[in-house]
């Protein structure tokens, strides 16, 4: 009996993720994180509706250290989600499909999205 190789899944053979591929994902990941974050933001209009004390006691809870890192986490998923938004926008109009021009602008929304969280969460904190 021949000893036959057998084909792996394809999902085995991937030893990195192209870019391509970790945009994709992470657009659909920030998109139900926008929803979620949403719904911090309803409660947070709620309370600030609701009274002084419940407002306070929102503002206390987003303002520990799990809340301000929740809100990190929004913010980024927010500008992510809104450059790789723009990027589809380029595809639907027939732009960027080249292998090269795809990975270079899904780094560039990568590294744009890092940075403009940085810069609204500098102007935040500047902002007194």
């Amino acid at each position: 009996m021949a000893n036959v190789e057998r084909p792996l899944s394809p999902h085995l053979q991937i030893y990195r993720w192209p870019v391509t591929m970790a945009t994709s994902i992470l657009h659909r990941a920030t998109g139900c994180g926008l929803a979620a974050g949403t719904l911090l933001l309803a409660w947070w209009l709620v309370a600030a509706a609701a009274g002084p004390e419940y407002y306070a006691m929102v503002q206390a809870c987003l303002g520990s250290w799990l809340g301000r890192l929740v809100l990190l986490g929004f913010s980024w998923a927010l500008f992510y989600h809104l450059l790789n938004g723009i990027r589809h926008l380029f595809w639907d109009a027939g732009h960027g499909y080249s292998l090269p021009v795809a990975n270079k602008s899904g780094w560039a929304v990568i590294i744009g999205s890092v940075v403009l969280t940085v810069l609204a969460w500098i102007l935040a904190y500047s902002w007194k």
